[in-house]
Parts: structure tokens; sequence; C-alpha cells
């Protein structure tokens, strides 16, 4: 092949110029001689040529944003920045939104370099942290910034994996701290899925990190085919029909199939006849729906079990499969449903291979007694038959049995939540999307694109298959256009979630000035955003100065200054209009507050009159003329102030929040305030602002304000961990944050501290509501008891008994408590009495907490 391309390449040079076949000469010779041919030779597989491109860039010195669907291969790029590192002898990070990506990708990479030039960081794991090659969590690369580690000296490049989860509400604004904080020195390679507003994105990496390629590929290697199941009853088989309509060579076009609607119409007539369109009658069978002219319901489609649909595919040999439910106990229920209707995916020579590997991987990691608890007897029969679920309520460990299995061709049909699409290498023949629509804990929302492209993007497997399904089932209220809708390519924009936290002002203070650190917060995408929307408003507002002057001109006075007398009139009319209005509805004043205001009120009014009634331009023989001018400019004038007021709340937006918990945190006592003689303004820290630099949590401010008002001094090391519990649990459903009991009774010292730690968190509230900030997440008592019993050795059986509380719900929540109360325990010599002994008592309850179950990190 390449003796091909070179004798090609030699016959079209003779049509060269000289220099030109010089230029064409020095090229191929420094494509011969980059690092990323190396790379290239050592694959076992072509580039495609974004991945070329992209590597090119990254070699010659540029920043990198790849943006390309799920399975296109963007992970070539992040391999080729770590061969890269290692070929010029400096370090590479490798950053993932999530813990199981991190240590799937460690596995990767230990594979490929071997264990002792690869290091894993989750918070809660740590292996060869100094190696030249780190996989780690991003909050553990934004906290090694903010600590200044020396780890930093010899990095050279970062791969931001998933950097689209920029946008989450809740974590994405590490991206962004972690994007303006890395030294210059740092180039990094974002892979992100195919947001629309890509180009914007990579313009604000180049406004903040210098030269940056963005490359995009809106390919997908296995080309993802719609369809739609149907079931006419329960008696006949599914039906896999086309989304779209096919053309002469067989691909599916932009066309909605006519046969899929003739079908559901069809369907809809049946569903007529079988009820003969009755009024609504609970005890004939109706359920929900919105009554018709006339009283009538709508009949609705039979919608297919989910089983029938599993069967189906499997003889269609659309398997193995990832079948999309958004509930937990949906997931586990669609198993139990299949296994109760007697389906068997898998051969007796598989099963005996799942059995192996599944008690291989937990052996020796958790007791009898707490996989009674998990009920892994059952779970282990459905994966021998071919099924599993996979949703955030299951343990780290059951989860990643059912990653392996499924990697391997095991298991068929994994039933799983949303949070199974972001990242996870488990791509599948065909992706099944129950319903287009799903709670999102305040009620039922329909799909975004974004969210239907990440879930059917795992749908075909490259190498494997030559096409991937997507298949969306029949359900209440579904319409084709909707599905159609949500398959587009170029899917959702990205917006920053960024906003300034208590932790990040000391930590941005403990190494700039005041104005350094309102500078670099203008640096993040939130302000980028803003600042590029406001010019819009800087236009409009341009337009309806030059407006005003013209009025200006017009209604020129020689009696007097008619600007003045307009403005003037305004007021007068703005307080006769809505002043009392205003005053009878502020529900702050007191009665005689209220009187008071009303004369005030009334004086100012009669002043104004008399004013405008007095002034010379009343006189004036041209007032009716000026007026007509005088109203267009009091209307643009009013105008003016709105969309000034829009843009003054855009730009610098970031900073002025910044500023407002500056003045929290020097009420509070963590930062003092300085100005010098020109009046310029400085923070620096005091031993409280230290505290708070190493605390890194939702609830850090008031955590940190619990342990300095002595909150905890009487609490043992379990006592320590069931209060500090409501810091870190979130209930998945809505409830009265209170525990089954307090241990000790309602007098006792963990009640007590409870009751303080609520005092503290209302007072931190009100601050951030007197200061303008967002009201702040409320902590929630609701697992107190579990967690104490949890800490004094209780094994995990006991602790769940009686509770409606999964597995993965609990040791999740106990990882995050070891975190918070090891942060204690190294936080420094605590700025008061007694702070020795509850960093000890923190460090006690850490390990208490960190066990068993909860201690497995799933990296052996």
């Amino acid at each position: 092949m390449a003796r091909h391309h070179h004798s090609k390449d030699d016959s079209q040079s003779r049509n060269l110029s000289p220099s030109q076949r010089y230029a064409a000469f020095q090229k191929v010779k420094r494509q011969r001689a980059s690092v990323a041919s190396k790379f290239a030779a050592t694959l076992p597989f072509d580039l495609d040529d974004f991945q070329i491109e992209a590597n090119e860039a990254l070699e010659n010195g540029s920043n990198v944003l790849v943006a390309a669907p799920t399975g296109a291969g963007k992970t070539v790029v992040a391999d080729f920045a770590i061969y890269l590192a290692q070929e010029r002898n400096v370090k590479a990070f490798y950053t993932t939104p999530i813990k199981a990506l991190s240590n799937q990708k460690y596995h990767d990479l230990v594979n490929v370099y071997g264990p002792d030039r690869v290091g894993l960081l989750t918070g809660d794991t740590s292996i060869n942290s100094e190696a030249d090659i780190v996989v780690m969590t991003t909050e553990v690369l934004r906290n090694m910034l903010y600590e200044r580690s020396s780890t930093l000296s010899a990095l050279r490049y970062v791969i931001l994996d998933e950097v689209h989860y920029l946008a989450d509400k809740f974590r994405g604004p590490v991206w962004e701290e972690v994007i303006i904080h890395l030294p210059k020195s740092v180039k990094i390679v974002g892979l992100s899925a195919t947001v629309s507003n890509v180009e914007d994105f990579s313009n604000w990496i180049a406004s903040v990190r210098g030269e940056t390629k963005l490359v995009i590929s809106e390919h997908r290697p296995v080309p993802l085919e719609q369809h739609v199941l149907v079931q006419a009853d329960e008696h006949t088989e599914p039906e896999v029909l086309d989304l779209y309509r096919r053309d002469a060579n067989g691909e599916q076009t932009v066309k909605i199939n006519a046969e899929l609607i003739n079908r559901l119409d069809q369907l809809d007539r049946k569903a007529a006849r079988r009820r003969g369109e009755q009024r609504p009658d609970k005890r004939k069978g109706f359920k929900g729906g919105k009554p018709r002219h006339g009283g009538q319901l709508k009949p609705e489609r039979y919608t297919p079990r989910r089983w029938a649909v599993v069967d189906e595919l499997h003889f269609l040999d659309m398997l193995p499969g990832i079948y999309f439910i958004f509930s937990r106990n949906g997931c586990d229920q669609a198993v139990e449903q299949c296994i109760n209707a007697g389906l068997e995916l898998t051969t007796d020579e598989e099963a005996v291979r799942i059995r192996r590997i599944v008690d291989e991987m937990v052996d020796g990691q958790l007791t009898q007694e707490d996989l009674k608890a998990l009920h892994f007897s059952k779970f282990r029969f459905a994966l021998e038959e071919g099924f599993a679920s996979h949703h955030a309520g299951m343990i780290a460990l059951f989860r990643q049995i059912v990653e392996r299995l499924f990697e391997e061709g095991l298991v068929k049909m994994v039933f799983a939540t949303e949070t199974l699409a972001l990242g996870i290498n488990m791509p599948a023949r065909c992706v099944v999307v129950e319903k287009l629509e799903k709670f999102d804990g305040t009620g039922h929302v329909g799909l975004t694109p974004g969210e239907f492209t990440q879930l059917t993007g795992r749908a075909g497997r490259r190498g494997i298959d030559t096409i991937g399904h997507a298949i969306v089932v029949d359900h209440h209220g579904f319409v084709p256009a909707t599905a159609a809708a949500l398959s587009s390519k170029r899917v959702y924009p990205l917006h920053s979630s960024f906003r300034p936290t208590f932790n990040m002002a000391v930590n941005l203070l403990n190494s700039s000035d005041y104005e350094t650190a309102r500078v670099t917060l203008d640096q993040s995408f939130a302000q980028w955003e803003a600042n590029e929307s406001a010019w819009q408003l800087e236009s409009q507002m341009t337009t309806l100065k030059t407006a005003l002057a013209g009025y200006e001109q017009a209604f020129q006075c020689s009696h007097g200054d008619f600007k003045e007398f307009m403005t003037l009139r305004m007021e007068l009319s703005s307080l006769e209009k809505d002043g009392r209005r205003k005053l009878k509805h502020e529900v702050f004043l007191t009665d005689q507050e209220r009187s008071k205001a009303f004369r005030d009120l009334e004086t100012r009014i009669q002043e104004l009159r008399k004013a405008e009634r007095q002034h010379p331009c009343r006189n004036c023989p041209d007032l009716q003329q000026h007026l007509k001018w005088g109203h267009r400019w009091a209307r643009e004038t009013r105008e003016l102030e709105r969309v000034t007021n829009r843009y003054d709340s855009r730009t610098g937006s970031v900073a002025r929040q910044f500023d407002r918990i500056c003045d929290i945190l020097t009420e509070l006592g963590y930062l003092e305030r300085h100005e010098d003689a020109d009046g310029r303004i400085d923070m620096t820290l005091t031993d409280k602002g230290r505290l708070l630099r190493r605390i890194y949590s939702e609830h850090d401010l008031e955590l940190c304000e619990a342990l300095l008002a002595g909150t905890f001094d009487k609490l043992d090391a379990n006592g320590l961990a069931a209060v500090l519990s409501a810091l870190v649990y979130e209930a998945r459903r809505g409830g009265e944050g209170e525990p089954r009991h307090y241990p000790g009774g309602v007098s006792g010292r963990i009640a007590i501290a409870s009751s303080k730690l609520k005092g503290v968190c209302a007072h931190i509230d009100a601050l951030c509501e007197d200061y303008g900030l967002t009201e702040l997440a409320q902590p929630d008592f609701g697992i107190v008891d579990i967690m104490y019993e949890w800490a004094d050795g209780a094994s995990l059986a006991a602790c769940l008994y009686g509770t409606d509380m999964t597995g993965g719900d609990f040791v999740r929540t106990a990882k995050r408590l070891a975190d918070v109360l090891q942060q204690i325990a190294v936080a420094g010599p605590l700025p008061f009495d007694g702070g020795e002994a509850l960093a000890d008592t923190a460090r006690e309850a850490a390990d208490r907490v960190n066990r068993g179950v909860v201690a497995y990190s799933g990296v052996d």
C-alpha cells in the first residue's frame, strides 16, 4: 500500500514546479518523522481523517477540542496525547467525570504502558500518584491546582474526557476551574459530544488557553438506523418498523416512514373498535388520557411488554442490547419479567463462564452476609440467563460485573437508567428506549435531543456490527414526529453552569489578589457566554442613544431646559401611577412605617407638581410640538434604562457574584478587607479562611461554621459520622429529612448536634438571601441512624433492614461521607480549642465508615 501511494505521488509530482515539488518532499519528510505517524503505525487500524487532523494539531503545539459521536473514536486522540507525552518525557493526566470511567481507563492504560508508569487518583483511591500517566476524576485535578501540587511541575498534557459535562448543574463548574487554572505550559485535549454551539465553546477555550484546534466529525463509523417497535395485542408478535423511509439503495432517509404512520393508524382504529369509543368508565379499564369532546377518551394502543420486546429482538438477531428505562425499579422489574416469562439468552457453556467470572470477581470482596443483603444469588441467576440491571442503586462491584460480562458478549440484555449513557465502554448492537419522557424529580419531562443522542449513540459496535439499531418502543402519547425531532445530528447547545463558591473564593484569594481573582472569573465560559449575548444589547443601546440625541435636538426650547422639564413629568407620572401601589403591597413595613411612607410620597408628588407648573417651558408657545418629541424621548429613555439594566446584569455578572461571596466571608471573619491610599481593595485569608480552603463540599461554609462553633465537640467517632451524613446525603424522594430515630434519644448528643447544625445552615442561608445569592441546598438528616449503625460496626444487612435504601445509594453516600471526614482530619491545625482532638475523631470516623463494601474500589 505504501509503495502504491509513493508511485502515485511520483506521477503527480511531474506536474509540479520545482518549488512545489520541494515543499511536497519536505511535507512527506516531516510526516515520516512525526510522532503522530509513529503512533499511527502502532495501531491495528487506519486512522480517520479527524483523528489525524487532531493528532497533528496537538503535536504542533495546539490545544485540541474534538467533537464527535459516541463510538467514533475520540479516545484515539487522547491516547496519542499520552503517547506524545511519553515520547517527550513529560507527564499527562487523563481526567473523567466519574470514578467508573477513571477505573476503566486506568486498566486500559496499564495494559499498554504497564502498572509502573500509570497511576490512579479518585478521591478514595490512590495508586502510583507520581507516575508519568495519571488517571483521575476532574475534582482531584482541581484540588491539585488549588494546592499547587508539585506533581504538576512536569505536566504538559491534560485530557478532559466528556468535557460537555461542564454543563452539569452540580459538578460542571469544576471543568471550567481546571481549564482556567491549568498552567499555560499545559495543552488540553477536550473530548466532547457533537453539541450545537461547539464553535463557541472552542473560541472560549482559545480565549483562555491560546491556540485551539477544533476538530468536528459527525460521521458514525457504524451507521445508526432508527426504528419503532409496535404490537397489536398480547396475542400477536411485536413488529419492528423503520422510523424513516428508505431510498433506492435501501438506506434510511430523513422522511418519516409512511408505512409506520399507516400501521399506527390501524392500531388506533383497532383500539377504538376494542373499546367501542365508550365514555370513560374505570370499571372497564380506562386509565388516564385526555377526554375528547363529548367526554370520551381517545383509545390507547397496546403497549408492548418488556419481555416480548426482548424476545423479538433476540429472534431478529439484534442482541446484545441496552434497554433504557428511566426508573431503577423499572430496570429490576424488567429483569424479573424476562425471567418469569421463561426467556433464556445464553447457552449452557456461557452460563458456566458467567458463574465462574462472577464468583472470581466477588471472591474476597464481600461477606456472605453482605451478599445476602444485596440479593446476590438472584443477581447471579439473572446474569446466567443473559439479563442484568445497571443503575446507581447497585453497588459498584455489581455494576462492574455487568459491564465486564456485557463487554465479553455473555450478558445479552442490560436494562439501564440513563447513567449508563455517560462514557462507560459498553457498545451494543441495539439500544431500546422505552419512553421519550422521564421523571426529573419534579414531574415528567420530554427527553432532549442531546439525551436521546447520548442514549442511542451506544448502538453499533465498531469492527463487529455493520449497522446499529436505535429502537423506540410504542407507548402512550407516542408520535413518530417526536422521535424524528430527537434524532438529528448536532443536537443540543452546551451552556455553562459555572458559579463561584465559598471554597473557590478563598482558594483564588490564596494565590492571587482580589482584582486578579475577579479577572480570572471574568475568563469563565459563563461570563464569555454572557458577554457574547451582550453585544446585541450594546448595539441596541447605541441605537437608543442616537435616537434620544435626535429627540433632544428636536425639542430644544428657548424658554428653558425641556429635557429637565420632561424628567420632572416622568418622575411625577411614575409616582402617581405606581408609587401608592408599591407601598400598599410592601410586606416588610409596619403600619406606622407604611403611614409615614405614604405621607412622604404625597409630599414628593406635590413638590413635583409645583415644580412642573412653575417650569419656564410651560409658557412656551410651541409646548405641544415639543411634547410630541418629548413623549417619544420619554418612551425611549425608559427603554434605554431597561436595556442598560439587562446589559449590566450580564457583563461582569460572575465577578459580582464573587463580590457578594467575599462580602459574606468578610462578615463571618474568613477574609480581611484592606484598602490602600489609592482606594484599591484587597482581601487576605484569616485562619478561618485557610480552613475553608481545604473543605471541598457542597456545604463547605456551613461545615466550617459548624466546626468553629463547636457543634461536633462532644461527639464520638460514630456520632460525628452520623451527624455529618446530613451534609452529603441526598434523598431520592422528598421527605421530612429526619431519621427514624436519633441514636441516644431526642435529648442525646447526636440530636443536640443535629439541631445546632440546622441552626448554622439556616443562618448561612439567611445571609445568602440578604446578599442576593442563590438559596443553598438544605441538609438532610434522613440516614443519621443508619450511618451511626454502620460506623458502629453493624453489617450492611442490619443497616438497610426495614429501609427502602439501596446498597448502591448507601455505599455512594458513605464514600462521600468518608471523604468529608478525611478532609477534616487532614485540614491542618483546626483554629479552635479542641481542634486536634476533633481531627483525630474525624480520622477514626473515616476509618469506621470506609470499610467492607464501602472500601471496595474496583481497581484490583
